[in-house]
């Protein structure tokens, strides 16, 4: 069949393939469409309806709210403030009393983020003519030479693939597999209505005591759960709380020894120093978490094992913290009586009708046993199966285009975010934006580095297809 003069300057035009629309693929979509010189095709492969919701804003429940003021999340650096502006136009902003905290700031449901990628991925449409922005509702099943095959039968051809791909589904932990179908084990809380069925006085134990679990506790206080409930994780270090108000910058002394055990000394000093001068130690990890990726770069793959094995765990409590609604609640239920926090395993389990026992083996030595109504898992994302986790990860890692990286968090990749091959060649054509890069970056997996990486892997993309990269000014909010 003979193509039209029209079909032919479209396959002349570079085609940019997103597989992902969450918020790292609509931001790499978002940062093409703004900085292209010249005409480009980028098409976003998202099963969502929408764009910009991804695992983390797709949420409808009320009670997960983002955990950093709203002023503190943007697209872009040269963007500060604009979701926070957006908000407070919005009806959901008087009508979210709970959002408003006493010094000001505004702690949206999490939802709303993702509305607002939405609109500025729809703005984008409007205001860059030269780019043409696309996005199927599909999934992307295989890659075969240039070309990618998707779930409702279309098949892209392209020059470049960029992965922004989501965590992969909470993994069970092995002990629990075989009560997988038992009606008081919760695998998944976010599945929607899951939660729903939990009686107010019901026995509930949550596995992990990270910012999932914090979410199921803020997400059973909106259900009027009061009965007794019981969270424990191998430390059992609950995620800290979010500053309120406003405080000083901290700038941290030099420190060039690549040693995870004399950065851990040297951050234990800044703190100390901090408090000298009654400063709290958040100023001082939120200056470490802005110098992160470069840290983490500077470490030798030991001493990033090093620090995976003994320091990882808490590292996230600290860094990772939750909106001070939830802590508010979390506090609140622990000084009721209703929530205790254990440091322990899971020792066994049985199956009692239609509850659970389990025991689990303290960090002190003691041992106890519960009976459950309900065993909710939170023990969050299996990274560790990334590459083998969907059907294009499996296609593209048996030819080779992906290998796992060392570290077991994800994809592996160059300095420039381009696949490794499982030679360790970089793949010239192939990217990975957003978490499942972090391996090669460190500090990757929340605002503002994922969406500074959005930023550089669409600057490297357009380097890779000889398009200039725009200059311009900073845009105004939708």
């Amino acid at each position: 069949m003979l193509k039209t003069r029209s079909e032919d300057r479209a396959m002349q035009i570079p085609h940019v393939m997103i597989v992902g629309g969450g918020f790292s693929g609509t931001a790499l979509a978002i940062h093409l469409a703004r900085n292209a010189t010249a005409p480009l095709r980028v098409t976003v492969v998202e099963p969502r309806q929408t764009l910009g919701a991804g695992v983390a804003y797709s949420t409808q429940e009320p009670a997960h709210r983002i955990n950093v003021p709203a002023s503190r999340m943007q697209l872009s650096g040269d963007e500060q403030g604009a979701f926070d502006r957006w908000y407070r136009q919005q009806p959901e902003c008087s009508l979210d009393s709970v959002a408003h905290c006493a010094d000001g700031a505004v702690y949206p449901q999490r939802g709303m983020f993702g509305r607002y990628l939405a609109e500025l991925f729809a703005q984008a449409v409007l205001q860059h003519p030269q780019v043409t922005l696309r996005h199927i509702q599909a999934s992307a099943l295989a890659w075969e030479g240039q070309q990618l095959l998707l779930s409702n039968g279309e098949t892209l051809e392209g020059n470049v693939l960029a992965l922004a791909i989501s965590h992969p589904p909470p993994s069970l932990p092995r002990a629990l597999l075989p009560f997988s179908a038992h009606p008081a084990l919760i695998a998944n809380p976010w599945q929607p209505g899951v939660l729903d069925n939990i009686d107010s006085h019901a026995s509930v134990a949550i596995i992990g005591t990270g910012l999932s679990m914090a979410d199921v506790v803020a997400s059973l206080a909106t259900r009027q759960h009061r009965g007794p409930l019981l969270a424990f994780s191998r430390r059992g270090q609950l995620s800290r709380a979010n500053l309120s108000g406003e405080w000083p910058e901290w700038t941290l002394a030099p420190q060039p020894q690549p040693s995870t055990r004399l950065w851990l000394h040297h951050i234990r000093a800044e703190v100390a120093r901090a408090a000298e001068q009654q400063l709290p130690w958040q100023r001082v990890l939120d200056e470490v978490r802005a110098q992160g990726q470069s840290i983490w770069q500077s470490l030798s793959l030991r001493e990033q094992q090093r620090f995976v094995r003994h320091l990882r765990s808490w590292w996230d409590v600290h860094r990772y913290r939750i909106a001070p609604q939830v802590a508010a609640e979390i506090t609140q239920r622990q000084q009721a009586g209703t929530l205790r926090v254990l440091a322990a395993r899971l020792a066994a389990i049985a199956s009692r009708g239609d509850q659970l026992d389990i025991t689990l083996h303290t960090r002190d030595g003691a041992t106890e046993h519960h009976p459950l109504d309900h065993l909710i898992v939170t023990t969050g994302p299996g990274h560790e199966a990334l590459t083998a986790s969907q059907p294009l990860l499996l296609s593209l890692s048996q030819q080779g285009f992906i290998r796992a990286d060392a570290l077991g968090f994800g994809i592996d990749v160059d300095r420039h975010s381009h696949t490794l091959t499982r030679s360790g060649q970089p793949s010239q054509n192939v990217f990975v934006v957003g978490p499942a890069a972090r391996a090669r970056f460190g500090e990757l997996m929340g605002l503002p580095q994922v969406a500074d990486h959005a930023a550089e892997v669409a600057r490297q993309i357009l380097l890779s297809l000889h398009i200039k990269h725009a200059e311009r000014c900073p845009p105004l909010a939708p």
